[in-house]
């Protein structure tokens, strides 16, 4: 049974599951930005109290919900300063990969819960609850991250490509970030991107649910 067959069913009575899952989703994913930002010498983050899985911290509402309908989405950014980091843009995208990572991470361990719950665990309601609760935070892990990877302004992989950037380059980039934002907006309310980042998304669960079943099967 892949992951995909609950969403192709999805109804009401999952939108208190997905909430849940997207609120844990976006949390972990500004944690984990503002952990490695101040392992990395910026306390800015930890002074403004985003160093925490308290949700409320960290969710931006138009983001929560384009998560809910889209499973695509983003959170309140967590607020970094370069001029604390030794080397800024280096720091700066090892920092913006954190947030994808860890929810490529997240989203990799939910699947093995998800499998070892529906190949070995007793069928009661509760564990089939649970079961959709970790296929639900696994999709929208991956999907999460994917999105996060574009590498188009305010998203992180703009961070990461712009390591290898000319500097002039990216710092004009960074110029027009408002506009790109509008922009990308834009795109996925007429979704122009819903059809290529679902694809990606797909991809990626593809090969996350193979490596889990080679290794459980």
């Amino acid at each position: 049974m892949g992951l995909s067959s609950f969403f192709s069913n999805f109804n009401l009575a999952d939108f208190l599951i997905t909430v849940c899952a997207v609120i844990l989703a976006l949390s972990v994913h500004e944690l984990c930005h503002g952990l490695v930002a101040y392992k990395l010498g910026d306390p800015t983050a930890k002074n403004a109290g985003r160093l925490t899985l308290n949700p409320l911290a960290h969710l931006d509402p138009l983001g929560l919900v384009c998560m809910v309908l889209f499973r695509f989405g983003w959170a309140k950014p967590v607020p970094i300063d370069m001029r604390y980091f030794r080397h800024p843009r280096r720091d700066m995208a090892i920092v913006a990969a954190a947030g994808p990572v860890s929810n490529l991470i997240f989203g990799t361990l939910c699947v093995f819960c998800y499998y070892l719950l529906v190949l070995y665990a007793p069928a009661t309601a509760f564990l089939s609850a649970m079961a959709t609760f970790f296929a639900t935070l696994a999709v929208l892990n991956v999907g999460f991250a994917v999105f996060n990877l574009l590498p188009v302004p305010p998203l992180d992989g703009s961070r990461v490509v712009g390591l290898f950037l000319p500097q002039k380059w990216y710092w004009k980039i960074m110029q027009y970030e408002r506009y790109i934002q509008v922009v990308v907006m834009l795109l996925l309310y007429l979704g122009v991107l819903t059809l290529p980042l679902a694809y990606a998304r797909q991809f990626v669960m593809n090969g996350i649910e193979s490596f889990v079943r080679w290794i459980l099967l």
